[in-house]
């Protein structure tokens, strides 16, 4: 357990790096927009490859990797990617309207628990 957590650990250090990288990179390459290009072509790449890695490491028998690359990594470079892989099982699975609403909530609370904190931080609330 614990050398899985430190896997895990380490995986999410090197994913959130990489996240931040790429966006420093997309910042020089195109300098500040108006829309979050960097964070979405994150989460696309990362959604992306999250499908490939768990293709790859089932048919290689790679699985026991999935700590490190899955969870760590690709979740340290965008949770996205481990959220679109949840939303497609539970489609493959038959469970459309449980993705549906899974897509719902997560998106929707998100963002409203994003606002909420927002206001709590501007003592909106106070």
């Amino acid at each position: 357990m614990i050398s899985t957590l430190f896997f895990v650990a380490l995986g999410g250090a090197i994913g959130a790096s990489l996240r931040y990288l790429w966006g420093v990179g997309m910042t020089r390459a195109f300098g500040i927009l108006d829309f979050p290009v960097a964070v979405l072509t994150v989460n696309i790449l990362g959604s992306f490859i999250m499908g490939l890695f768990i293709v790859v490491a089932a048919q290689k028998g790679l699985s026991h990797l999935n700590p490190f690359i899955a969870t760590g990594i690709l979740g340290g470079f965008t949770t996205f990617s481990s959220f679109s892989l949840e939303t497609v099982t539970l489609i493959e699975r038959g469970q459309i309207a449980s993705a549906g609403v899974y897509v719902a909530l997560s998106v929707g609370l998100s963002v409203l628990g994003l606002m909420l904190g927002l206001m709590v931080a501007r003592g909106v609330f106070a």
